[in-house]
């Protein structure tokens, strides 16, 4: 008789790259190995930062020994004693949790830390009824949260298809917006400009040509090829733009490091330099149809250089390369004349309390029609011509 297991392991070294990787695959840079086992090793991931692993194995035998012979799936699974890094935010849940005399924390998180990029969250053999093993993998969560004295389970940023399954077998659902670039086939980045209204193009040729009048190029460096001395640059830049808003940034210098060196494929660092000395860099991840911007910092406030570095540069990149999407981060509505067209992104979410389980459910089907609104009104702001 087959029999199905699930293991929580506190470290994905415990799962391995061989069985992660054939499960999880490579192409998304976030959810492979490399990416996460680099959080971890390098400090980034701890009970300390907040991100305890707690990683799902789901493996099936006949027998209950140890190991099983097949493993069949893996989930990215953390507990949490905070909600920094996660940008679906339930501080007024943790409050109100609070304000009731309940714990809110620890709480169990499926995502990726520090990275609100949309993705599969409970990876499988092909050959798997998905709905099985996700119902499977549901009750041990809730099982395991008795034991644990978790509030509540919460997974971020899965794709479409993933959230209605998780819908489908009792969690909660939650909807908000991000502003992504779609490659339409430009020929290159005056092709791009062409679809825009002349206003609008007008307004970008201006941003740029502010830029290029400060003597200010860029280079493009694959992972492979970055140096320490543009690393140091980076992670400088990187942490001064934190540090200007009062924050610290949340990754290590080796975790850059790190991905840099197991993943240098999926690597690209744009560097700003003026009179021979860098001034501001964004690096980016990619895979084989997406671009992705996540990390920025300049040493200067020079007007438009973060719309240059981070999207322009990267819109170009996107085109040369032939990359369908630029997915340039959480939030901006700045990015909007620029391009970026508003999506919905979802969340699942399951609350131990029921009481509070039901709070929350009238809480996200009133901010559903606030979302749905947004997002229309977002997209009447798109700069595009008119069809």
């Amino acid at each position: 008789m087959i029999k199905r297991h699930i293991h929580f392991v506190e470290s994905i070294e415990e799962i391995g790259s061989e069985i992660w990787n054939n499960l999880a695959g490579i192409d998304n840079p976030f959810t492979r190995y490399e990416f996460l086992y680099s959080l971890e090793s390098s400090g980034c991931t701890t009970e300390a930062t907040g991100w305890k692993p707690y990683h799902v194995l789901v493996t099936e035998g006949d027998t209950e020994r140890e190991n099983f012979d097949r493993p069949i799936a893996v989930m990215p699974l953390y507990l949490k004693s905070n909600s920094w890094g996660e940008y679906v935010f339930d501080w007024s849940w943790a409050e109100s949790y609070a304000r009731h005399g309940i714990n809110y924390y620890p709480k169990l998180v499926t995502s990726i830390p520090f990275t609100p990029s949309v993705g599969s969250r409970i990876m499988m053999q092909v050959d798997i009824d998905r709905v099985t093993i996700a119902q499977l993998i549901y009750e041990a969560i809730q099982l395991k949260a008795e034991t644990l004295g978790v509030s509540s389970w919460h997974v971020l940023f899965p794709k479409e298809e993933e959230h209605e399954l998780l819908c489908s077998i009792g969690t909660q659902s939650r909807v908000a917006t991000q502003f992504h670039w779609f490659n339409d086939g430009y020929a290159n980045f005056s092709d791009f400009l062409a679809s825009l209204n002349a206003r609008k193009r007008k307004a970008i040729r201006k941003e740029r040509k502010k830029i290029e009048d400060e003597g200010i190029t860029f280079r493009q460096t694959g992972g492979a090829d970055i140096s320490e001395e543009q690393w140091s640059d980076f992670y400088l830049f990187y942490q001064t733009t934190y540090l200007s808003r009062g924050m610290q940034g949340y990754l290590d210098i080796e975790f850059f490091r790190q991905i840099g060196e197991v993943m240098p494929e999926q690597i690209l660092l744009i560097n700003a330099t003026k009179d021979s000395r860098d001034v501001a860099a964004a690096l980016f991840l990619k895979s084989k149809d997406s671009l992705f911007g996540r990390y920025w910092g300049s040493r200067v406030d020079q007007q438009f250089l973060h719309f240059e570095t981070c999207y322009y540069q990267g819109q170009e990149y996107a085109i040369e390369n032939r990359l369908n999407v630029f997915d340039s981060g959480a939030q901006g509505e700045h990015k909007i004349q620029r391009g970026f067209k508003p999506i919905y992104t979802y969340s699942n979410h399951w609350l131990a309390n029921d009481d509070f389980s039901l709070a929350v459910k009238k809480f996200l089907r009133e901010e559903r029609l606030h979302i749905e609104e947004y997002k229309t009104q977002a997209a009447a702001l798109l700069p595009y011509k008119k069809q």
